[in-house]
């Protein structure tokens, strides 16, 4: 990438963070002023909640504890029996634990779930299950392992499981830990460490690589890869309205970035251990060629560690339709940007009191969405009525 077209990004982002180059498309406008948000209490007494999902036209919450479990909230309340306990079977502690929970599309008649966890050697492990004849239960019995990949170092485990709109489930993996890729994982297409996964669990055991990844069939690469160039990405998600893939990517020292491509456009390089964020990390050899830059991102002045969210496809609030939500754990605020045209506008602080480290989003069947704080409480994202109203 040329220097013009660096200075254009950098404009872009400036633009962003002021609010001041929006202007809307597709029918949408930026958030009026005088709507306000809350955080509606859902959940208490849960151990390090980290994770929140829905089966597709399912009322039900499940919420993924780091320590080992997925518990349920149907009607309002929290169920006593756990839907799963793994507690014998995860390493917790740190950025380790059972990190996320994703339902097949065609869950009401497979009755087949995901999950990713470290397990007590530390690595990572992507496992099915089934659930029971009782539909709060899930079978542990059932477990058929989909993916195993060797961590190592502690950190960077990635985490998140997610069936996109083809139906395939992608895989978030982080660049193995420490500091600055050490082990250059994350642009070693070789490597499963520092991409974003994209397999086929709807045929044969354990699973098929889908043949429209970008990189099936080209030596010295993993034909499982969809994107690389990721230092941790914690927390994607995609935007089902829109056709964005949004990734929330954790940076090293100095900056932490939002990324946002159309959901089919595979082979991304988002840049690390090379950029982090909109500057070079690896000063020496900072080559952009080939490179995507995020469409946002902040210094380590404003927090430490970006917690990925969802874009608000719900009906609750729909001021707010088309909004992506992100936090950060260091610092407990709530932002949003839009992403319109591949950039992003109407950047917002929506003033909600730090409620501690957020250390996730979730969204439910219906597209309302949720926020997972350290302290065991899960909340839903709502308006605040107008004065009068």
């Amino acid at each position: 990438m040329g220097i013009a077209a660096v200075a254009g990004v950098r404009h872009l982002l400036l633009c962003a963070a002021l609010a001041a180059c929006g202007g809307s498309a597709g029918g949408l406008t930026a958030p009026p002023d005088s709507v306000t948000l809350k955080l509606d209490t859902v959940a208490t007494g849960l151990s390090s909640p980290l994770y929140v999902a829905s089966p597709p036209n399912d009322a039900r919450l499940f919420i993924v504890e780091q320590t080992g479990r997925i518990r349920i909230v149907a009607n309002g309340a929290l169920l006593t029996a756990p839907f799963l306990d793994l507690r014998a079977r995860v390493s917790t502690g740190g950025e380790r634990g059972l990190l996320s929970v994703a339902f097949h599309p065609q869950y009401a008649t497979n009755g087949f779930f995901f999950v990713d966890f470290t397990d007590v050697n530390g690595d990572t492990r992507v496992e099915r299950f089934h659930v029971s004849a009782d539909r709060n239960v899930a079978d542990p019995a059932s477990t058929t392992l989909i993916l195993g990949v060797a961590q190592p170092f502690a950190n960077h485990n990635g985490g998140l499981l997610m069936f996109g709109p083809d139906g395939m489930l992608y895989i978030g993996m982080g660049d193995g830990g420490s500091a600055g890729d050490p082990l250059g994982n994350a642009q070693n297409r070789n490597a499963l460490l520092g991409k974003l996964l994209r397999i086929d669990v709807n045929g044969a055991l354990p699973y098929v690589v889908p043949a429209n990844n970008p990189f099936v069939g080209q030596a010295g690469a993993r034909g499982e890869i969809w994107a690389l160039g990721l230092r941790n990405p914690w927390r994607f998600a995609f935007d089902r309205v829109a056709g964005l893939l949004y990734i929330a990517d954790v940076g090293q020292g100095a900056r932490e970035e939002i990324d946002a491509v159309r959901a089919t456009q595979g082979g991304v390089n988002y840049g690390w251990n090379v950029m982090e964020g909109t500057s070079c990390y690896a000063a020496a050899t900072c080559n952009r060629t080939g490179l995507t830059l995020p469409v946002f991102d902040y210094d380590h002045s404003q927090g430490c560690s970006i917690t990925g969210g969802f874009v608000y496809r719900g009906s609750r609030i729909p001021e707010v339709t088309g909004t992506y939500f992100y936090s950060d754990y260091c610092s407990g605020w709530l932002r949003s940007i839009r992403v319109i045209g591949g950039t992003a506008t109407d950047a917002r602080d929506w003033g909600i009191a730090a409620i501690g480290a957020i250390t996730s989003f979730g969204e439910d069947a219906s597209g309302e969405l949720y926020v997972t704080a350290a302290s065991g409480i899960v909340y839903r994202i709502a308006r605040l009525p107008a004065s009068g109203s």
